[in-house]
């Protein structure tokens, strides 16, 4: 088979990488229904084509997965540079087609391949926190992200993943099984995302995560109170 590059991925035609991703997928989903009573609300709200940012807190190593496994689409996540040095794992994500990013600085590389990706019609994914949270909370978003979709001229669409936190805070060396709930906010048009100032946008996403958080919380409440 051919050789081809797709983003940063060498290791075979694009077909296959593509017939990889949905394998990975599959079987991702079907642990994370299966072992961690996992649900993902307000799909539909993902837009079936066109370059798209998607804007997820970040509760623990999991979160690339699981911000992705509901979706058909793959997502394109940004990740921290060191991980692409672990060995066979580095090539994983690669494969999965992350991308990394140099975190603590303006890294530029990482800004452009962002660009060319979203250009491209795909699905970026960012932890704007910068960081995993340390007790549960959204915290403060970095306005970079903004910039981002401003110059890719492309809409931000913010997602909340809840529970993952518990299964594996920081600290711990291994993930414990929990229930754990994705999802999806309404896209903030890409009209909106170049006409409002940067800080007010960030801050609009902010608010819809904080109510995309209270509003799983309360789904998983009434669950249990059913049960």
């Amino acid at each position: 088979m051919k050789r081809r590059i797709h983003g940063n991925v060498e290791d075979g035609s694009v077909i296959f990488q593509r017939i990889w991703y949905s394998l990975f997928q599959i079987t991702a989903a079907g642990l994370y229904v299966g072992l961690m009573g996992g649900r993902a609300y307000h799909r539909e709200r993902v837009p079936r084509r066109g370059g798209l940012l998607v804007v997820s807190n970040h509760q623990s190593y999991l979160d690339p997965i699981l911000a992705a496994i509901s979706i058909y689409r793959p997502f394109n996540p940004m990740a921290r540079a060191t991980l692409f040095r672990v060995g066979p794992f580095g090539w994983l994500i690669r494969s999965l087609y992350a991308f990394p990013v140099k975190l603590g600085r303006a890294d530029v590389g990482a800004m452009k391949e962002a660009l060319r990706r979203l250009r491209a019609g795909r699905i970026v994914l960012v932890f704007p926190e910068g960081t995993r949270t340390r007790d549960g909370s959204i915290g403060k978003l970095q306005a970079g992200i903004i910039v981002m979709a401003q110059r890719a001229g492309v809409p931000v669409l913010p997602m909340v993943i809840d529970g993952a936190y518990e299964c594996w805070p920081r600290g711990r060396l291994l993930p414990t099984l929990g229930p754990v709930r994705v999802i999806y906010g309404e896209p903030v048009g890409a009209e909106q995302v170049q006409e409002a100032p940067v800080e007010e946008t960030i801050e609009e996403v902010r608010r819809r995560m904080m109510a995309l958080q209270a509003e799983v919380r309360q789904k998983k409440a009434e669950c249990i109170l059913r049960i």
